[in-house]
């Protein structure tokens, strides 16, 4: 009688995610940072691996590739999720070199800027980019709007 075959790592890593009702975007990151983290170590297997390598990728990731914390730290993320959760080890010991925190500051309109680019609009497009600058609202969030979420007695907007 046939044995049936052992799953795959990467599909264990996205039955685990599943399980426990990460987003799909979520399991999407994960199962490409572990992927390019075997990849990196020539495809061996993390069990042949351990937190010497997690530093070496982490470090190649911030010196080599020069990526944001905020990358460095998904992929982190990612690494310890498959060694805790998939294949129940702890990482003990890492100590990768940290990507460089951004400094940077986004460029702001200031208010007299704002009146100057709304006094060139017409029409819908500046009643929507009134109501985006005035409430502060993303932009997403604005065209998730829906007349039943602006109720005019009170002045407010409901946020879905």
């Amino acid at each position: 009688m046939l044995e049936p075959r052992p799953r795959k790592l990467l599909d264990q890593v996205r039955d685990a995610i599943r399980g426990k009702h990460y987003s799909y975007s979520t399991e999407k990151t994960y199962v490409y940072w572990i992927r390019r983290f075997i990849l990196f170590h020539n495809k061996r297997h993390p069990n042949e691996m351990g937190a010497p390598e997690v530093t070496q990728f982490l470090t190649h990731l911030a010196v080599t590739e020069q990526v944001a914390a905020s990358t460095q730290n998904q992929a982190l993320n990612a690494i310890i999720f498959l060694y805790r959760v998939v294949l129940q080890q702890e990482l003990v010991g890492i100590n990768a070199v940290r990507a460089k925190k951004s400094r940077y500051l986004p460029t702001v309109l200031t208010p007299e800027e704002v009146q100057q680019v709304i006094s060139h609009l017409y029409g819908v497009y500046k009643l929507v980019i009134q109501l985006l600058y005035g409430s502060g609202l993303r932009l997403s969030e604005g065209l998730a709007l829906r007349v039943k979420d602006v109720d005019f007695a009170q002045q407010q907007l409901v946020i879905r």
